[in-house]
């Protein structure tokens, strides 16, 4: 078979799966023990993206905070020192003690879950291809027909303070608890922006003034076990745009960050909640804050359930122009990245999300 016959194979049989409408999860329910062509990383990548490397006798955890710790000047002071390290050195941290009740992250698992099990026929309704809808149910990026397909599906929805969701735009079987769960996260969002303020040594304010907190994109991944997950991914590895995620994650685990050249676990603490720095911040702290890759491994267990909060205002209307906090720069420390606009950035991000490059690096001087 010729590379131009294999790629149309490949199209008609990614067609195939989309136009089902019913996701990974569909192909699971049909008692697969292999996982198709469209989901298999190249052969030639495979050791490379998909096994970790060998990390024995690094030591390598990623930090976790305790964000109860805070209650005295000086101790608010050791808080953001070590915010400010975690920041700079991984991109990634846990959080403990941050404030949203454990109901409630088990509420908001528990619904994704209810959504993502209901009939196709009802998740179909929800069905699109891009985030240009206040809540989608859709099954990788595949407008764009990435390659190679990850083993999830998903769904999104977008709500910020100037113009929250109405109800009636989420389906009933997760509706009450993703109105309640994206209010707590906005105000840990608050929390975690003023602390990241502090961390850069500016006003506490300084993040929220610039409308850091303008949007909330919640992601909800369901996971399906895997017949073979050395052979996929969850999700391909990547960057987020966003200024910071928020990520809650069950205790299946699979969640991993690129850390001195090494894939190392972001192994599930129970009641914590994984915060990452995005591309957005990493371009307005000029590099003093890192937006680093991270990825999720396939697993035989499962379903796995994730639930990613960006903020960001992502496609949809924002005219706030961002470039580095002037107040970060020097003749020693010059800007190293151009203004952009959210949307702008947003786009062209899509569209190449998966393709192994940094899209941020696009944007440097």
């Amino acid at each position: 078979m010729t590379e131009k016959s294999a790629e149309l194979v490949r199209l008609n049989e990614l067609k195939a799966f989309v136009s089902t409408k019913a996701g990974v999860k569909g192909l699971v329910d049909t008692k697969i023990t292999e996982v198709p062509r469209i989901f298999h990383i190249p052969s030639s990548s495979t050791l490379s993206n998909n096994k970790p490397s060998d990390i024995s006798g690094l030591n390598l955890t990623v930090p976790i905070i305790d964000l109860g710790d805070g209650n005295t000047s000086a101790a608010r002071n050791v808080l953001v020192s070590k915010i400010k390290e975690a920041a700079e050195n991984w991109g990634f941290f846990q959080v403990i003690n941050h404030g949203i009740p454990l109901t409630v992250l088990e509420d908001i698992k528990q619904g994704v879950r209810r959504f993502h099990e209901e009939d196709p026929e009802v998740k179909k309704q929800y069905f699109a291809t891009d985030f240009n809808t206040r809540f989608a149910y859709n099954t990788n990026f595949d407008i764009h027909y990435s390659s190679p397909m990850n083993w999830k599906d998903s769904f999104t929805c977008y709500t910020c303070p100037q113009d929250p969701l109405k109800p009636e735009e989420i389906p009933l079987a997760c509706r009450d608890v993703v109105i309640e769960y994206s209010k707590h996260v906005m105000e840990l969002g608050g929390l975690l922006f003023q602390l990241l303020s502090e961390a850069l040594g500016l006003d506490s304010e300084i993040l929220k003034n610039m409308d850091c907190l303008k949007g909330l994109l919640m992601l909800c991944h369901y996971y399906p076990p895997c017949p073979q997950p050395d052979l996929t991914l969850g999700i391909s590895k990547h960057t987020d745009n966003s200024f910071i995620t928020i990520l809650l994650q069950d205790q299946i685990g699979g969640l991993q960050v690129l850390h001195q050249d090494s894939w190392v676990d972001v192994t599930p603490v129970p009641g914590a909640l994984v915060i990452s720095i995005g591309d957005f911040m990493q371009l307005i702290t000029n590099d003093k804050f890192l937006s680093m890759e991270h990825r999720v491994r396939a697993n035989r267990d499962g379903p796995r359930i994730s639930v990613a909060c960006f903020v960001s205002s992502g496609v949809f209307p924002n005219s706030t122009v961002y470039g580095p906090i002037k107040e970060l720069l020097s003749d020693e420390n010059p800007a190293k990245y151009r203004d952009i606009t959210i949307p702008e950035y947003t786009v062209g991000y899509l569209a190449s999300i998966f393709d192994g490059k940094s899209h941020l690096s696009k944007f440097r001087i």
